[in-house]
């Protein structure tokens, strides 16, 4: 990749552009990865009772639910068609099912699961 600045009189060919394209997509993806390893370690730690801060952030542990159908479960109460339908049970689209009549909401309700994760929070000092 060249380090010039690009011409506004000569646009970049677009192996240059696919060439920055593969570029900023391999940093991102490297970045993504590093953050998650860290948030991890992180996490981790602050699950231990361990407390990290910067001078801009605070770290804490926030809870969040997801609320999930277990595959055998829902093909145990709704049957095959409808296991077919929803192939990895999708919350959404059993949802929209339920919603279309075409599956018993209430039903749906009962064998819902809801997982907890932790996401780690970055808090600014100044708020």
């Amino acid at each position: 990749m060249h380090s010039e600045p690009l011409d506004p009189e000569t646009p970049p060919s677009l192996g240059e552009l696919l060439e920055r394209y593969a570029t900023l997509r391999d940093t991102i993806l490297g970045l993504e990865t590093e953050k998650t390893e860290l948030g991890e370690v992180i996490k981790a730690a602050l699950l231990r009772g361990e407390r990290a801060e910067t001078d801009l952030y605070r770290s804490s542990i926030k809870v969040q639910r997801r609320l999930e159908y277990p595959p055998e479960r829902f093909r145990e109460v709704f049957g095959d068609a409808a296991m077919l339908e929803v192939a990895s049970v999708d919350k959404k689209k059993a949802e929209a099912l339920a919603r279309a009549g075409d599956l018993d909401g209430e039903r749906l309700r009962e064998i819902a699961l809801v997982r907890e994760i932790q996401a780690l929070v970055l808090t600014a000092k100044g708020s």
